[in-house]
């Protein structure tokens, strides 16, 4: 899974699609990632001890990391990232767009 932490996303499917975000959560494991203002949906919660509040909160649910594309910092664009070593032996990320460093 090329997305990571803090990437900021578009997503390609779906109800949500076209909507631009930040990635909070990244699960490599499901291959699903929580992205900020996407695929929101309403949670019921029920208070549990005294003085705690209860009510409808809206919570962002995990989408698959196949339907969403890492959007270049430099260019804006959605793109799909490469990998390039540098001279010093360190392993990057390369738009595939526009050749910036990720």
């Amino acid at each position: 899974m090329n997305i990571r932490k803090d990437d900021k996303v578009v997503v390609l499917s779906g109800k949500d699609k076209g909507k631009e975000g930040k990635v909070l959560k990244a699960d490599p494991k499901s291959g699903k990632v929580v992205v900020e203002g996407v695929n929101v949906a309403s949670r019921h919660f029920k208070p549990r001890k005294q003085g705690q509040e209860g009510g409808i909160i809206k919570q962002e649910t995990p989408i698959y990391a196949c339907k969403v594309m890492r959007v270049c910092p430099k260019c804006g664009k959605a793109t799909r990232c490469a990998h390039k070593i540098l001279d010093d032996g360190k392993k990057v990320r390369v738009c595939k767009k526009c050749g910036a460093e990720i």
